[in-house]
């Protein structure tokens, strides 16, 4: 059984910033739910996990389809009894211009990275609300606050998740939820590596970085909060 300990649900959980987000709040003693699409990947993650001394309920799905992200939640409370802390950090790129934007990649980007955090927060927040300190961390993106080329159904979808967050962290704040915004710059991930191949691999922000900022506000209990990360690549502009 769980007993006291935190329980967080972490989507996106198979690689790049969910593995080490999830690999990071293990080694810090939460209890994990992990959802992706990927069942192998999810399994690898959790077994790492497990080796922590932690519980960890794995969770495959595809959060595009509508009635998953409830079907997520209900899964976490029968098996945990409670959640503490929503992470939403699945997500989808592809780099196109206006033109080559198709509907399917439109509905695609707007489905996993702007409704499913939406209906993963409408499903959780009951929940948080029972908890000592519920937290909701939405992962983000620099193109969530600025235009790129090539980046519009990713830019608007992120854009969403912004606005999102900032309006949730009003709403919630006198149920006692907290509400955070990680938005960084590029990150060594596949993904990345795929959307942006220009960008210089040695450069880019790692998976772990973003991992400890996640452990740094779960921990924070201060009478100062910081409610929005933006993190820049060292070598970008600083306060762009």
């Amino acid at each position: 059984m769980a007993g006291n300990k935190r329980t967080v649900i972490l989507t996106g959980a198979s690689r790049g910033i969910g593995k080490a987000i999830a690999l990071a709040l293990a080694a810090e003693g939460y209890n994990l739910a992990l959802c992706a699409r990927s069942a192998d990947k999810l399994e690898e993650t959790a077994k790492q996990c497990l080796e922590k001394g932690i519980e960890v309920l794995v969770i495959p799905a595809d959060l595009t389809k509508p009635e998953v992200p409830g079907e997520v939640i209900e899964k976490t409370v029968k098996h945990f009894g409670h959640v503490d802390v929503l992470i939403n950090n699945a997500g989808y790129a592809k780099s196109a211009a206006l033109d080559d934007v198709t509907l399917d990649d439109w509905n695609m980007m707007m489905d996993l990275n702007a409704r499913a955090p939406f209906l993963l927060a409408k499903h959780t927040v009951p929940f948080l609300k029972k908890s000592k300190d519920g937290v909701i961390i939405n992962i983000s993106s620099v193109v969530g606050r600025k235009g790129y080329p090539n980046q519009l159904a990713y830019s608007a979808s992120k854009h969403a998740l912004t606005g999102l967050t900032r309006v949730l962290g009003r709403e919630l704040q006198q149920e006692g939820i907290r509400v955070h915004l990680i938005s960084p710059g590029g990150v060594s991930t596949d993904m990345i590596h795929m959307a942006r191949p220009d960008l210089d691999p040695y450069e880019l922000i790692q998976p772990e970085e973003i991992a400890d900022l996640v452990v740094f506000i779960l921990n924070s209990g201060s009478k100062g909060l910081v409610d929005e990360f933006n993190v820049r690549r060292r070598n970008s502009m600083p306060f762009d």
